[in-house]
């Protein structure tokens, strides 16, 4: 597969998943955009730019999307989000409010705005998590966020299909990122990704950026409006 001559913006592309796609779709030969809030990372790559957006601010968009607007884009992976972790008695208005304009609202209107720089058959893949179907304590507006975020790609893949833009959602499990790091010990973590996955283990980055490829390529044009769970089999 290649992605060769194509154009593709990948938002929180400096850790983690979003680091992964970042590589793994320049690697294919994409001129990959990604974004980052606080800290730019050189990722010594060929073709890739780095832009600072805040989600929380809409203003955001106009930079993020301002290196593609002359040229094009074939391809837009949401990938960044947060997940603070607060139990549904401890929540305020204004929680809400953040986390659903992070993970929610800006990739909405950043779906909005890509789908009108596309081209026909271009690619749309949104980052969401298995925890929209296993959810945990402190996790309700993260999972409510992802949840939406899922279903804004069902109903865009009906409103873009005939125009030949798939419009997809990946769904991680457990992945080796700062963020399940930071949720407990890590042996126990490997220990439950050992008992509970098809698998056995722990994802890494570079499992869900080929699953994201794979989307983002020519091979998955017939695939549109889906929900991959990319767990290693945590949910069969």
């Amino acid at each position: 597969m290649t992605l060769t001559g194509k154009t593709a913006l990948v938002t929180g592309g400096s850790r983690g998943i979003g680091r992964a796609i970042v590589h793994r779709l320049s690697r294919l030969g994409a001129r990959v955009v990604y974004t980052y809030r606080r800290t730019a990372v050189d990722h010594d790559l060929p073709r890739v730019t780095a832009v600072r957006a805040d989600q929380a601010d809409p203003a955001s968009l106009e930079a993020m999307f301002a290196p593609v607007r002359e040229s094009g884009l074939d391809i837009l992976v949401n990938n960044a989000a947060i997940a603070p972790a607060a139990r549904i008695a401890d929540l305020t208005g204004e929680d809400f409010d953040r986390v659903m304009a992070i993970n929610a609202r800006f990739p909405l209107l950043a779906m909005r705005a890509a789908a009108a720089l596309m081209p026909d058959g271009g690619r749309i893949v949104n980052l969401s998590t298995l925890n929209t179907v296993v959810a945990g304590p402190g996790l309700a507006l993260y999972c409510a966020s992802k949840a939406a975020l899922e279903q804004f790609t069902a109903v865009a893949a009906r409103e873009l299909g005939p125009r030949g833009i798939t419009v997809n959602t990946v769904s991680p499990g457990q992945t080796d990122t700062d963020m399940l790091r930071a949720t407990g010990p890590w042996p126990l973590i490997e220990e439950q990704a050992r008992r509970f996955g098809a698998l056995g283990r722990v994802g890494t980055p570079d499992d869900v950026a080929a699953v994201v490829a794979w989307l983002a390529g020519p091979d998955a044009g017939w695939i549109t409006g889906q929900n991959i769970r990319a767990t290693g089999g945590l949910v069969v």
